[in-house]
């Protein structure tokens, strides 16, 4: 059995002569830091300079990278719609109480709800639920 074609290499063999085209430099380039025998720093080494980590201020606690944010409408906002009416993204796009399609919505119970709604969005809090479903709204 043989490997498959290509997938082994030979040894890049430096040092042997000009004609090999990895003579003289051996591919390290001209002088410098990384031409010498020693020449491999760390990572974020920057060459004596203050290094990028330690210019940067300490600072305390985290971001959470997976944190959803959502677009806040309180219920007292949605009294602008007619009474049986359906509630989306596009619904409240179109009236400017949100101003992205892509980001979700959540509807708050802040203010009073007099309209019968049907409300579509991705979260709803525990007291604006309340607030719909006594108002005789319901939630899809």
């Amino acid at each position: 059995m043989k490997p498959k074609a290509g997938s082994v290499k030979n040894r890049k063999r430096v040092g042997r002569g000009n004609a090999s085209g990895h003579g003289t430099f051996c591919g390290r380039g001209c002088k410098g830091q990384g031409s010498r025998k020693s020449g491999n720093v760390r990572p974020g080494f920057e060459g004596g300079q203050t290094p990028m980590v330690m210019r940067l201020p300490k600072l305390r606690g985290f971001k959470r990278a997976n944190k959803v944010v959502y677009q806040v409408v309180n219920v007292r906002d949605l009294n602008l719609f007619a009474d049986g009416e359906d509630v989306n993204i596009e619904k409240l796009l179109e009236k400017r109480l949100v101003h992205k399609k892509d980001i979700p919505v959540k509807i708050l119970g802040d203010g009073k709800l007099t309209k019968k709604i049907s409300v579509k969005v991705q979260k709803v809090s525990a007291s604006a639920k309340a607030q719909i479903i006594a108002a005789g709204g319901k939630i899809l």
